[in-house]
Order: C-alpha cells, then sequence, then structure tokens
C-alpha cells in the first residue's frame, strides 16, 4: 500500500472513501481507477482510496497499474492497496465496481459463462459479507451483469439488498446518444428515457416518455426508425465496437459505471437514469416477475434510488418487457444452487 497525502489541502476535505475495483488490471479498469482518482467520481473534496483486486497471476500488470497511479500525483489519492486477497481488498469498504468476470471464449455457451462467473461472484458475496462496510454500495459491471449481481447479493445475507446494483447507464447512454444525434439535439437535452431488463441483447432501450427539452416528443419520432434502427443499434452496439476496434468496450463502460454510481451517490437531480435492482424491491411493480436483478428507470437523491412509478406501458413496450424478463428468468434458473437466499 502506499498513502499520497497533500498537506496543503486535507483540513478542508472529509474522511477518505473506500473504494473496491475488482479486475484491476484490464481495459475497463484502466480507464475507471483514474477517474475516481482525479476526483471524476465524488467530486473535488472527496479523498480516496482504492483497493484493487485481480488474480494472483495479474499481478505483475497490477503492480505497473499502481505505478501510473502514483505517477499521476493525484492529490485527491490517499491511498492504494492492490492485492489478489480478498480480505485485505474488500476491508471496510464504502464503494464496490465489480468489474473481473470471465469473458466468453470461442463456442462458449451462455449457460457456460452464468456457470463459471457464478462461481467467482458466489466468493465476491461472501467477501463484502465477511469484509465490507454494511452500507457498502456496489455496482456489478463484469457480465452476464444483472445474474452475477443476483448472486453475489444472495451471497451477502447481512448486506441490504438494496446496496447491490447492476449497470445498464452504458446501455442508457448510447440509447441518450443516438436520440439526441437523430434529432440534432445535445444529450443533456433529452429526458425521460428508460433501459428495462437485462443488460444483454433482450434490454428493451424504451422512448414512450422521452422529452426534448422538457416536452414529450415520443410522436414525433418515426415508429420505423425506432423499431427497426434505434432499438437494434443500442442492443447490438457492444458487438459493433467490438467488431470495429477488435476489443469491447472499456472506456465507454469505465465513464458509465463513474455516471451510475457518481448519481447514486450524489444525486441524479431529477434526470433519469436507469439502474439495475432486485424487483423484489417493488413487488411486482409494472409486471416485472420477483427475484430477478432488472432495470428500471430511476431518479437518484440522498444515497439513495427512487422508482419512477405510474409509467403507462403499452403493448408493444410490454411485449419487450416480458422477453427481457424471461431471459432473466433461464439465466437465475442456471444459477439457482448458487443463490443463498
Amino acid at each position: 500500500m502506499f498513502r499520497a497525502l497533500s498537506r496543503t489541502v486535507t483540513h478542508h476535505m472529509k474522511e477518505p472513501v473506500r473504494v473496491v475495483v475488482t479486475g484491476g488490471s484490464g481495459q475497463i479498469a484502466y480507464s475507471l481507477l483514474f477517474r475516481i482518482a482525479s476526483g471524476s467520481l465524488f467530486g473535488d473534496h472527496q479523498p480516496v482510496i482504492l483497493q484493487i483486486h485481480d488474480l494472483p497471476q495479474m499481478q505483475g500488470a497490477l503492480k505497473g497499474v499502481v505505478m501510473e497511479l502514483m505517477d499521476g500525483a493525484f492529490p485527491l489519492l490517499h491511498g492504494v492497496i492492490a492485492s489478489d486477497v480478498a480480505s485485505t481488498v474488500y476491508a471496510d469498504a464504502d464503494y464496490a465496481f465489480l468489474v473481473g468476470s470471465k469473458p466468453r471464449g470461442p463456442g462458449m455457451e451462455r449457460a457456460d459463462l452464468l456457470k463459471q462467473n457464478g462461481e467467482i461472484f458466489v466468493q465476491v458475496g461472501d467477501s463484502i459479507n465477511r469484509h465490507s462496510k454494511k452500507t457498502i454500495k456496489v455496482l456489478v459491471v463484469g457480465n452476464p451483469a444483472n445474474t452475477n449481481c443476483l448472486i453475489a447479493q444472495s451471497n451477502a445475507p447481512s448486506i441490504p439488498k438494496e446496496n447491490f446494483t447492476a449497470m445498464t447507464r452504458l446501455d442508457h447512454n448510447r440509447a441518450l446518444w443516438q436520440v439526441a444525434n437523430h434529432l440534432n439535439a445535445r444529450v443533456s437535452d433529452i429526458g425521460h428515457l428508460a433501459v428495462w431488463g437485462n443488460h444483454s441483447p433482450t434490454m428493451y432501450p424504451d422512448l414512450s416518455h422521452v422529452t426534448l427539452k422538457n416536452n414529450p416528443i415520443r410522436s414525433t419520432l418515426n415508429n420505423t426508425w425506432v423499431d427497426k434502427e434505434f432499438v437494434p443499434e443500442v442492443q447490438q452496439r457492444g458487438t459493433a465496437i467490438i467488431n470495429a476496434r477488435k476489443a469491447s468496450s472499456a472506456a465507454s463502460a469505465a465513464s458509465a459505471a463513474v455516471d451510475h454510481v457518481r448519481d447514486w451517490a450524489l444525486g441524479s437531480h431529477n434526470r433519469w437514469v436507469s439502474m439495475c435492482v432486485n424487483s423484489d424491491l417493488y413487488n411486482g411493480e409494472y409486471g416485472i416477475p420477483k427475484g430477478i436483478i432488472f432495470s428500471y428507470p430511476m431518479v437518484c437523491a440522498n444515497g439513495a434510488y427512487e422508482l419512477v412509478r405510474n409509467l403507462k406501458i403499452d403493448d408493444y413496450s410490454r411485449e419487450k418487457l416480458n422477453k427481457t424478463a424471461e431471459e432473466l428468468l433461464k439465466e437465475k434458473e442456471a444459477v439457482v444452487h448458487l443463490l443463498k437466499n
């Protein structure tokens, strides 16, 4: 561990926040760690201690990442712990970005991916349960994110269910950009967009309630564009990026992870965001089955998220929601033996 304190500014600052990042030598973490250290996550007056995990065989590469963090001379970075030992990494953590997961290899079925990652996330959940603060806020980024989140959550029974989330913010951001680009508008002009369901090609980017500068505009959008271009473009964007750069989305995923946790911690200021959470929290609202991690439209304030309620779900949207919920139920079935509660 190293400690880099800036004596001239610490008296203005709060106690450091401990942030876990797993998969620390990977591409997403490489973008994420420097964003957190620079203050992009919690602002200019919140010091952080980074607690970075990776596998034993990746410790050499991880050491290089730590050296670069040191060389950044970030005033807000009050310490770095880098280790392959779970009890060290998760100790007293306030936040966790669970980025590390096994990628799908050639010829690997989704069921194989679920099984192999499932076993990893059993251990992750157990480690959080044993070593982290009971108030920890967790974001699962590693795929299949929703079901990995469910497994980790179920193996951390002493942490409140609502403290575990999975990420569809990247899909949300992709959808925002597509709409803004289509309308020749700014991303900040677009509101009331939602991504429902699984972070997979069944996710449903929903424009039913979308606004431009606070004015509803769904009726002005061409249905053919929405159904044949917009929805498939958002659903398949990850594949398109892999085809283009011969590697999966990394910087945009890290940016979305920062957006997700920053809004959760500091508030989304009445803007809708998309977050995957346990459907048990909402007792079947919007017709979503219980016991799955499902993406909903949320508004964040005071360190908590609140479901956007009473939205009208038309037949087109209902079909999309049912399809993505069905996929999540099948995923859950494949890992039910790993679920504790």
